[in-house]
């Protein structure tokens, strides 16, 4: 594999992953240190993201091909860095996130195989690193990396607290990221979400967990801006979608986006959310609602609609790119977009489940892109996942890493480098 496995930091401005992409000069402790923003989705494939694969589907214009969209990646992609040749560590969940937050590779790393749960070594992470730089930390979304999963605090050894997050809110197990309606459980029964060291999933009726965790975090964006302004922030933010259970959103999203606007964290107890007054599992996306496929490629026979399963997929992906769009509305209304490096990127490779009688079908938009291989596959299509990274005014518009590869556990050292 060309270039693959890269473990130098470089001495370089951010993520320094091919000449003149950046605007580059070496990094001091006197600099400003950028707040960081880590997005991580879940089973989302390399060929789910426009720009990776999915405009080039859709610009063939083949009825027996049918495409979806992700508008906002789409624009970050043009405001910052495509990087395809991204690839994780492990094509399963807990060792891939095991390996990022850890900066490692599989060789060194302590969680392996399908070892859900196990605790993560007592070691640093992107947390504990970027907290020693002086940064306020904060992890929301999924976890599974705690230990001992029959457990609580304070009998879970790495509970996030206490492997480098101030900050913790979520789903601490792994199989609680199975379902996204934690306290109504479509299918998978209740859940439970933490926050620190507290059970709160009893206020959770109507939450997608979707909806929840990106309203959990442009609520820490504005409480740290007003609290700690001068601080820098590192958030980790990792959903549990599309992974697992393909349930709906209770309802469109909502109009606007940033402080105002877009999703809003009203925490109250039985409203946690502005999305918690509607239905659980009843919202397709209104571009694949209706949407209709060739079928058996005949021109001559008439086209039937999407399989349910593949429009709620397609809805799902959808909701996490509006969730996108809403944080960089959210990080310009607070003045602090132009400080803010932010990664987009998935933990492995499309899954061929749905967790519903139906299954999902990656082939049906082509979800691993132009790579062979799923989830759980050590071929491309298990662990290429590519990344896109924006950063105004130090990553270059519209750049691309090209065939330079770099893996999961290279965010630690680059991180640490822009942290001086």
């Amino acid at each position: 594999m060309k270039n693959a496995y890269i473990r130098r930091p470089s001495l370089l401005l951010a993520i320094c992953i091919a000449p003149g992409l950046l605007i580059t000069g070496e990094v001091s402790a006197k600099q400003a240190q950028p707040n960081i923003i880590f997005i991580l989705v879940d089973d989302l494939g390399f060929g789910d993201v426009g720009a990776f694969f999915q405009n080039q589907r859709a610009a063939k214009n083949d009825p027996g091909k049918p495409s979806h969209k992700t508008p906002h990646l789409d624009q970050m992609a043009a405001d910052g860095m495509l990087m395809p040749h991204h690839y994780v560590s492990a094509s399963v969940c807990a060792p891939s996130r095991a390996s990022l937050l850890l900066g490692v590779h599989q060789g060194h790393a302590n969680v392996r195989d399908n070892q859900f749960d196990k605790a993560m070594e007592n070691n640093h992470t992107l947390g504990s690193v970027l907290k020693t730089a002086g940064y306020k930390t904060a992890a929301i979304g999924k976890y599974g990396l705690q230990g001992n999963a029959k457990g609580n605090p304070p009998n879970w050894p790495a509970h996030p607290n206490l492997r480098g997050f101030d900050e913790y809110y979520g789903y601490i197990r792994h199989g609680d990221g199975h379902e996204h309606y934690p306290k109504n459980g479509i299918t998978k029964g209740p859940k439970e979400v933490w926050h620190n060291d507290k059970e709160v999933s009893a206020r959770l009726d109507n939450c997608y967990t979707t909806d929840l965790f990106t309203a959990r975090a442009k609520n820490f964006l504005a409480s740290h801006k007003d609290a700690e302004p001068n601080q820098p922030f590192f958030l980790y933010l990792a959903y549990d979608t599309p992974h697992a259970v393909l349930s709906l959103p209770t309802g469109p999203y909502p109009e606007g986006g940033g402080v105002e606007g877009g999703l809003q964290w009203l925490g109250e107890e039985g409203h946690m959310i502005n999305t918690a007054n509607g239905t659980p599992d009843s919202f397709y996306h209104p571009d694949y609602g209706n949407a209709k496929w060739d079928h058996d490629n005949n021109t001559a026979t008439p086209q039937v609609d999407w399989p349910d399963v593949q429009k709620r997929y397609a809805t799902l992906v959808r909701r996490i790119d509006d969730c996108v769009g809403d944080l960089f509305q959210t990080l310009k209304e607070l003045g602090i977009d132009d400080e803010t490096l932010v990664v987009f990127t998935s933990d492995n490779g499309p899954s061929l489940e749905s967790y519903l009688p139906e299954d999902y079908v990656p082939t049906f938009f082509d979800s691993f892109g132009p790579l062979d291989g799923t989830k759980r596959d050590l071929w491309e299509g298990g662990v290429r996942v590519g990344a896109i990274a924006r950063w105004p005014n130090r990553i270059k518009p519209g750049g691309s890493s090209g065939d330079w590869a770099t893996t999961s556990g290279d965010w630690m050292p680059r991180f640490a480098n822009v942290a001086g």
